[in-house]
């Protein structure tokens, strides 16, 4: 028995798979369980019920539980990336088994640990993601004293089914997914998974007792030519009156690696952008904090007045707060041009201060109040661990801060609250290949260094520094040159942020792991 069978069996309104709420997963299930629900009748869902949770598989001396999504839950996705640890808590649940066969998840793969094996063969009736439209199962053969697990792929009239799924009226799609061979969500996959994507998958051949063959690295050969210049970002300096944790430039109060950016080479850069980039038509500020930089309302003045709209991040505390008087004058000249985006990395005070530090909450509060009272419209940025918590609570809980405070400000609307993934290099993802970039490019994703570039003054250096991206101010094979010129080159997306930040993103159907 699988989650389906179980919900359909109760007659239940949903799949049973613990999407959140509202996210892509669950509105795209609601269509194909609703079509199912209206045409199972009685006698199924009699016999659905009485279909067992687990079955043990005896074979070569092995014993396997045989289950649909996990031992502990029987919707519980588990995929090859996970930690040692979750599969281990799982082997335990059932001991003493030789290994555990599983499905759910939808993506084949064979794991050993601690000398127990897990194996999921795919989907027979679903691509595995690769961008082939094919299905996948496995042959479990027992040799001499050993077992041989073979996995191998199904072609079947894919374009038959699709058809058969559009008469239906089932959603397009999933119609498409048959079609190419790509999910129409990837929003429950964790990061490795989805960097796979469009990438083929191979049969293989796991023999027992032997090592189970690593995971194949997945190529990071994609690369970006920039369209046109749209945003211009400039770092004013790393220089911070906060240290925070898990900051990705590590900013502080100390580090000065990026000093701060003058206004005659801001200058230089806008007549440069001027004369050559007429699809320019953003200013990017950033930090550290901004409004550290002597010369920050010079920098702020000359963007305007050169008819850029400016966008500022800040988190909105003392130094923001020394220069409000001059930014309402600037907002009062020039309108919603001048935007101001805060930093609020959770909404309690003590998840904020958990990353910014004892005491960092009441005036961030301040801050945004003040803006708002002033005639700004700030939107707030956060981070968000989807292993943590889902979107939609993250955005339920700022939508109750902000109402609470008295802040117009919609947090169900991404460009006023922004989400912003959790960043670290050590999640096994290098980089993007240029299959998936294919895949995904023509479904909306996208790399900031398409239309993007930054400016850096590094601490010792003469000239500024043209990098790809706001991600990257310090990596030297990101940096383009001293001019706009120089830097509107092609960009190899070869960097772990490339990945995690831009094309792959975060997810928010992650209550069902």
């Amino acid at each position: 028995m699988g989650n389906c069978e179980e919900q359909l069996a109760a007659d239940a309104p949903d799949c049973g798979c613990g999407f959140a709420p509202g996210s892509a997963c669950d509105t795209a299930a609601s269509a194909w369980f609703g079509f199912a629900r209206a045409r199972i009748d009685n006698d199924a869902r009699r016999w659905m019920a009485q279909l067992p949770r687990r079955v043990d598989l005896l074979i070569a001396g092995r014993r396997f539980a045989v289950v649909h999504g996990a031992p502990s839950r029987i919707n519980r996705f588990i995929f090859a990336s996970d930690p040692d640890a979750l599969f281990a808590a799982e082997f335990d649940a059932v001991a003493p088994v030789d290994g555990v066969i599983a499905g759910h998840c939808g993506l084949g793969f064979t794991r050993g640990i601690g000398g127990r094996i897990w194996h999921n063969a795919g989907a027979i009736g679903l691509p595995a993601n690769d961008g082939t439209p094919r299905g996948w199962y496995s042959v479990l053969t027992p040799q001499g004293d050993g077992l041989r697990i073979e996995t191998y792929p199904l072609a079947y009239d894919h374009r038959a089914a699709a058809e058969a799924m559009r008469v239906a009226r089932l959603p397009d799609d999933y119609a498409t997914a048959l079609e190419t061979g790509i999910w129409p969500s990837l929003d429950i996959l964790p990061l490795p998974e989805r960097a796979a994507t469009a990438t083929a998958r191979r049969g293989d051949r796991v023999d027992l007792p032997g090592a189970v063959p690593d995971r194949a690295m997945v190529a990071t050969d994609a690369v970006v030519a920039p369209d046109a210049l749209e945003t211009l970002w400039v770092n004013t300096g790393t220089l911070c009156n906060l240290t925070c944790a898990g900051c990705y430039i590590e900013s502080s109060p100390t580090n000065d690696r990026l000093a701060y950016f003058g206004l005659a080479p801001f200058q230089t850069l806008l007549d440069e952008a001027r004369r050559d980039h007429p699809a320019l038509r953003t200013i990017g500020l950033t930090g550290g904090e901004p409004f550290m930089n002597p010369a920050i309302m010079a920098i702020i003045g000359s963007a305007l007045a050169g008819g850029y709209d400016v966008l500022v991040l800040t988190n909105a505390m003392r130094p923001m707060q020394r220069h409000l008087a001059a930014l309402v004058a600037l907002r009062e000249e020039c309108g919603s041009r001048l935007q101001v985006r805060v930093s609020l990395d959770h909404f309690t005070a003590s998840g904020h201060e958990a990353l910014r530090g004892k005491g960092a909450w009441a005036p961030a509060i301040a801050g945004v109040r003040a803006l708002i009272e002033a005639g700004f419209e700030p939107s707030v940025a956060a981070r968000f661990d989807p292993a943590v918590e889902d979107e939609l609570t993250t955005r339920e809980g700022f939508a109750a801060l902000f109402a609470r405070e008295g802040f117009a400000i919609e947090a169900a609307d991404p460009a006023q609250l922004v989400l912003f993934a959790e960043m670290s290099r050590d999640h096994g993802v290098p980089g993007v290949s240029a299959a998936a970039w294919r895949a995904l490019r023509a479904r909306g994703a996208d790399a900031m260094c398409r239309t993007a570039r930054m400016a850096v003054q590094r601490r010792g250096e003469t000239e500024a520094t043209i990098v790809a991206c706001t991600l990257l101010p310090e990596e030297e094979r990101f940096s383009l040159g001293r001019t706009l010129a120089e830097a509107m080159r092609p960009v190899r997306l070869d960097h772990p942020y490339c990945a995690q930040f831009c094309v792959f993103g975060a997810s928010s159907c992650m209550t069902a792991r």
